[in-house]
């Protein structure tokens, strides 16, 4: 069962960014397209977990769920919320760092043996530095700039950033349940998702 609704959690995550893609190619807005990306790499990450959880863990998953869910989620996250208000230098920073955390992610030395379903813990697997300090850095800076621009534009997009700021908060909180299994962490990432994508698509306020 938790198999399942991490594989759900995954299908549903990667259906909503081809929506958003779809939506950037249409209106040519980049802002849409990273946080297509970004939804992109959470549905990655949860597709690792399916993957661990039915099969039992392994190097190849590990990688990809730390790939997805703690490296590259919620600094493509800010990197949309800094284009939404023209920063056009956070889309080559965005991709340079997608790139870093790729290469951290395939080439990273893995400590210990995992076996089992439970999802492993990165203090377990991965050495402080580069891979956790990197996924550190990342979240930090990448979550600070979503509620920066979600607070700074907040009077403009009310509904939208509100749905924003929950879905971080939801994926944040995911996190934090990763220790009591798929089966808790799994339903976080979906509604995280959801309330994402909602947030996303709801459009602003015309300015008066």
């Amino acid at each position: 069962m938790d198999s399942l609704l991490a594989f759900g959690a995954a299908l549903l995550a990667l259906r909503l960014s081809a929506l958003l893609a779809q939506r950037s190619l249409r209106a040519k807005r980049l802002e849409l397209g990273a946080w297509a990306v970004a939804l992109a790499a959470y549905s990655l990450a949860a597709g690792a977990l399916a993957w661990g959880s039915a099969a039992g863990w392994n190097e190849a998953s590990f990688r990809l769920y730390y790939l997805g869910g703690a490296l590259l989620t919620a600094p493509l996250l800010g990197v949309g919320s800094l284009l939404l208000i023209g920063r056009r230098i956070a889309a080559p920073v965005g991709l340079l760092y997608a790139g870093i955390a790729v290469g951290v992610a395939i080439a990273v030395p893995l400590n210990g043996e995992m076996t089992g379903t439970e999802v492993p813990e990165a203090q377990d697997v991965l050495d402080l530095w580069p891979a956790r300090i990197l996924a550190i850095a990342g979240n930090s800076l990448g979550t600070l700039a979503v509620i920066v621009v979600a607070l700074g534009t907040f009077r403009r997009r009310r509904l939208g950033n509100t749905l924003v700021l929950a879905g971080v908060s939801v994926a944040a909180l995911g996190s934090g349940l990763a220790g009591l299994g798929v089966g808790a962490l799994a339903p976080a990432v979906a509604v995280a998702a959801v309330l994402l994508y909602a947030g996303f698509v709801i459009p602003a306020r015309p300015r008066p």
